[in-house]
C-alpha cells in the first residue's frame, strides 16, 4: 500500500495497480511532513476503481434507504433489514430476496460509508 500526501488529502492506493483505495483529510502540518523519513517524489495521482463499490444499508421504517445522498425506495416489507447495494457511476443495484433491482443514479457523490448503521435501541424506561 502506498500513501500520497497532498496539501488537503492523504490518498491510500495499491502500489501495483495505482488504484485508489481510500482518501482522507490530511491531519499533518507541513513541518510534520518534512520530518517524515523515506519520502519519495509523488508519481501520477492514483485512479479510482472502475468496479462497482459494494456497500450495506439498513432500510428505514418507511422502506427507504440512503445511498450517496440519493433516497432509494425499497418498500415497507423490507423495513429494518440490511441490504447489499452495488454502486457504480450510473446505477445503484440492490439485492433483495434473491431479486436484483437496478436504479438509475441521479447524484455524483462518492461513497463515504461502506457499512450500515446499527439499529437504534429504545432508551431504558422504568
Amino acid at each position: 500500500m502506498g500513501i500520497r500526501i497532498d496539501d488537503e488529502t492523504l490518498s491510500f492506493f495499491d502500489l501495483s495497480s495505482r488504484e485508489l483505495l481510500r482518501a482522507r483529510p490530511n491531519p499533518l502540518t507541513s513541518e510534520e511532513i518534512r520530518r517524515l523519513r523515506g519520502l519519495r517524489p509523488a508519481g501520477p495521482p492514483p485512479r479510482p476503481g472502475v468496479e462497482p463499490v459494494r456497500v450495506q444499508r439498513r432500510v428505514s421504517a418507511v422502506g427507504t434507504g440512503m445511498v450517496c445522498r440519493q433516497v432509494v425506495s425499497l418498500g415497507r416489507p423490507y423495513a429494518g433489514q440490511t441490504v447489499t447495494v452495488h454502486v457504480s457511476d450510473t446505477t445503484i443495484t440492490v439485492e433483495l430476496d434473491g431479486q436484483v433491482r437496478v436504479i438509475r443514479r441521479t447524484t455524483d457523490v462518492p461513497v463515504r460509508n461502506v457499512k450500515a448503521n446499527k439499529p437504534y435501541g429504545a432508551p431504558y424506561v422504568v
